[in-house]
């Protein structure tokens, strides 16, 4: 499967066996936005990250970005699911300290509220939401895979839940936490943000 995918990049030698069923939680085609594409995606952008001056630690930073979304089904443990299912896997590879940060990266892609001092986490939230900064006809795209992927809530219980969704996310003082990513990629999400949320029905008064 190594072969098949030489734009993913992993960074274990000797555990293929482990990228390959990672992988293949990826492929599931029940999957919309948290497919192989947004694992691309997210690597890509550490890379860009990387190359515009970034500082991470490579290794745990890109074995959260294949662990991040490992897990997922809709449900509001995926983080921890997919947290747990690395501490396990990863164990028997890697250091434990390295399995620790690989595990706290994962369950901070729930949130996306690094501390400005934490590189790793910076550099994981801002490529896991860049996909957010995306030109209009690729974030549309975009809405309509994650809508996929709740196919089975009608239509106004789904607009219910991803107007929160995207009024928590323009509610945050900075969606990105890097020098590239708050340059590059805050003010085109936000715009996003804003139309898509102009074609949903407003929060419900408390």
């Amino acid at each position: 499967m190594e072969d098949d995918h030489p734009d993913l990049p992993w960074p274990l030698t000797g555990a293929d066996s482990l990228r390959d069923e990672v992988l293949a939680a990826y492929a599931d085609p029940a999957r919309g936005h948290h497919g192989v594409d947004h694992l691309r995606e997210v690597l890509r952008r550490l890379d860009e990250l990387e190359e515009a001056g970034a500082r991470y630690d490579r290794v745990p930073v890109q074995l959260a970005a294949w662990f991040h979304d490992a897990v997922y089904d809709g449900e509001r443990d995926a983080e921890e699911r997919s947290a747990v299912w690395a501490e396990h896997a990863l164990a028997p590879l890697v250091d434990e300290a390295t399995v620790a940060e690989v595990t706290r990266l994962v369950r901070l892609t729930e949130h996306h509220r690094p501390e400005p001092e934490d590189g790793n986490g910076c550099a994981l939230s801002d490529a896991d939401l860049a996909i957010l900064a995306s030109g209009a006809q690729r974030y549309d795209q975009y809405v309509a895979a994650v809508r996929k992927e709740y196919a089975h809530l009608p239509d106004e219980v789904f607009a219910a839940g991803r107007g929160d969704v995207l009024r928590q996310l323009a509610a945050k003082p900075r969606l990105f936490h890097t020098a590239h990513g708050l340059a590059t990629w805050e003010e085109p999400a936000r715009a996003n943000l804003a139309r898509e949320l102009e074609k949903l029905p407003p929060a419900e008064a408390d």
